[in-house]
């Protein structure tokens, strides 16, 4: 079995439900979740000017590849009505596949874990949060020594 962590995220209409909605279907598409942190609302991050955001991480175990487990989750962005027009603009729903295993994977269109990870807030509040102590395979830190060294200052709040 794999060990896969995924950040959803949502600042379009009603954030919970899409949310809810993502988690249903990466549970019927890919697997149940395993672990689910709190929901997080947090300043857009990137283009600042955007809605803010609710953010949670899930957890997964599965017998599928990082590749097909890609590929599963932009068809459950795009059945939901995600629309990519520009970088970091608002949408009803995104994944991301944080970390697959311990596995590194740089392939065009697939980099896990996620290159973005250890520098964002809202990201590594709900990662630590359901996995404290799991190590990051490139950095060699855990998960709360990455939050807790954070320079990011975004506002992000657990409801």
């Amino acid at each position: 079995m794999n060990n896969v962590f995924l950040l959803l995220g949502s600042n379009l209409g009603d954030r919970k439900l899409f949310l809810q909605q993502a988690i249903l279907h990466i549970a019927y598409d890919i697997a149940p979740t395993q672990k689910t942190s709190s929901v997080y609302e947090t300043q857009s991050w990137g283009k600042t000017d955007e809605p803010d955001y609710l953010n949670m991480v899930i957890e997964l175990e599965t017998e599928l590849s990082a590749k097909t487990i890609l590929d599963k989750i932009l068809a459950i962005e795009l059945v939901m009505g995600r629309k990519r027009e520009e970088k970091w603009g608002s949408r009803i729903i995104d994944i991301d596949i944080l970390y697959y295993n311990n596995d590194i994977i740089d392939e065009p269109g697939l980099h896990v874990p996620h290159p973005q990870l250890h520098n964002r807030r809202f990201t590594l509040e709900p990662l630590a949060e359901i996995a404290p102590d799991y190590i990051h395979p490139i950095l060699k830190k855990n998960n709360l020594w990455l939050k807790n060294d954070l320079k990011d200052s975004l506002i992000v709040k657990k409801l």
